[in-house]
């Protein structure tokens, strides 16, 4: 595990630069095209072959337990009926016709304080499971409830007293051997055929996530007549995050300054382009050192910053050396890579919000916008 978390970590940051070309250069060609060109297919694949390529470093990194979240208050039931409305699992259904998915999520089921892409992540990757479990027909059942532990309930299993979001998914399949059920969860530990169905570290992922957020546990039950895994989460009263549900160019536009910090050409041009588009009047630097040189001289009304920029000072001592001077500068921080936890560091010195690369023209809009309004 420590190999593997050097390996992603030492790559992740490098990778997901490389994609952000890959995903967000065609981002801003397609805003340009009408659907009926000849170019915007076959530049839509590009876009989305990118994505794919940055969820698996994304599971690395998850794996690695070394990736870079922001955990906010989200409903379980919206982020189960995103999955259960999304093109992944209208494929997956294709390719098993017969395997029947229902949802039973209770109406009255408390919010969780998590990083909601992870959460999806845990969702697609135990129905993925349960799906290809079933030979032939059969059925996958997902189910939310709200569940109080008591003293003597905990006593007769790993939970501690208190109050849980539980979250459930059953399926019909053949089950899992008990000697496999003792290795489900290490990485790339798979019953699956190597490049046809998974990587192996769907259910590593799933563990990783379950530890990275507080308080929450994991149960597995299994025997001939299928498989369940029961998820429970510490609920949250705290109000709901705001969904950004349509996509809409113009509510994204804004207007003001931003200067644009990466040690990266490509992706300062990149950032300059989509920022540019949203009405954003933009200048670009590729190091620390010349972001608070700038900033000396003109100041701007906000800050992108890339956060990991060796071998000169990264993102969070640049904006503390900025705040020193300016200590209301706003900015956002772009990474997708967290080691050290400099990101929480910048996010609790003043720094706005956190996007990971590689980012879409809506992420940084909202993110931008958000910053600025505040």
């Amino acid at each position: 595990m420590e190999a593997i978390g050097l390996l992603a970590g030492g790559v992740a940051h490098d990778l997901n630069n490389i994609l952000s070309g890959v995903v967000s250069y065609p981002e801003v060609l397609l805003m340009q095209l009408s659907r009926d060109d000849k170019l915007y297919g076959p530049i839509k694949a590009i876009q989305e072959s990118g994505e794919r390529a940055a969820a698996v470093v994304t599971d690395l990194l998850t794996v690695a337990r070394g990736v870079a979240t922001v955990k906010e208050v989200y409903s379980p039931n919206t982020l189960i009926r995103e999955y259960l409305e999304s093109t992944e699992l209208k494929k997956l259904q294709s390719l098993n016709p017969k395997v029947v998915i229902e949802a039973q999520l209770a109406d009255d089921t408390w919010n969780i304080h998590c990083s909601a892409v992870h959460i999806q992540k845990i969702v697609m990757n135990l129905i993925t499971n349960a799906v290809e479990s079933i030979d032939q027909a059969g059925t996958v059942l997902i189910s939310t409830w709200n569940q109080k532990i008591s003293p003597f309930t905990a006593a007769a299993s790993s939970l501690d007293v208190g109050e849980y979001v539980v979250v459930e998914i059953k399926d019909s399949g053949s089950g899992i051997s008990k000697h496999d059920l003792k290795h489900i969860f290490e990485p790339f530990y798979t019953k699956k055929i190597m490049g046809r169905s998974g990587t192996g570290l769907g259910l590593a992922v799933v563990w990783n996530t379950i530890k990275d957020h507080n308080a929450a546990f994991i149960q597995v039950a299994s025997d001939d007549n299928g498989s369940t895994f029961t998820l429970y989460f510490p609920p949250c009263r705290e109000k709901l995050v705001e969904q950004n549900s349509n996509y809409d160019i113009e509510k994204l536009k804004g207007f003001g300054s931003v200067l644009v910090v990466d040690d990266e050409e490509q992706q300062c041009d990149i950032a300059s382009k989509m920022l540019t588009l949203l009405g954003y009047n933009v200048a670009t630097v590729t190091s620390g050192e010349e972001a608070v040189e700038y900033c000396k001289k003109v100041p701007v009304d906000l800050l992108l910053l890339d956060m990991l920029m060796d071998p000169r000072i990264n993102g969070l001592e640049t904006y503390q050396q900025i705040i020193s001077f300016s200590p209301f500068q706003e900015a956002v921080i772009a990474s997708g890579f967290s080691e050290d936890g400099s990101i929480l560091d910048a996010l609790k010195l003043g720094v706005g919000s956190f996007i990971k690369k590689p980012y879409g023209l809506e992420q940084l809009g909202v993110a931008v916008k958000k910053a600025l309004n505040r």
